[in-house]
């Protein structure tokens, strides 16, 4: 494969599309392209080599959401623990208890009937 030159197409993750979309090479450092701007939204960045960055994982968010689990049910807290502990870079987005287990929701209450406004100067 020959080397990349100013102006040419080349594929790569955009930090703003947030997919792999058709960039062109702005600068070439080495024989590699060093900055690349999407042809969708017209964005420079550095050049990524096709790779989106790795997700952020919120350790705040998933330690509260262990606590929460443990006053559920301690059983079940361990094991989800133990499976969080083995994939640290996935977020928890669903909760372990079963559907059947869990408490039926309750209905919103129902909002209060508005009053009419009267009109002024009418009888």
């Amino acid at each position: 494969m020959r080397e990349p030159r100013l102006g040419d197409d080349i594929d790569d993750y955009c930090v703003r599309c947030k997919r792999i979309m058709n960039h062109s090479v702005v600068s070439v450092v080495g024989g590699e392209p060093a900055k690349v701007r999407c042809r969708t939204c017209h964005s420079d960045h550095d050049f990524r080599h096709e790779q989106a960055p790795p997700p952020k994982v919120d350790l705040r968010k998933q330690a509260l959401f262990k606590e929460v689990l443990k006053k559920v049910n301690p059983d079940e807290a361990a094991v989800a623990e133990q499976e969080a502990d083995a994939v640290a870079e996935v977020e928890l987005e669903t909760d372990p208890v079963a559907e059947d287990d869990a408490p039926a929701p309750e209905p919103p209450p129902a909002p209060a009937p508005k009053a009419k406004a009267r009109a002024k100067g009418r009888k």
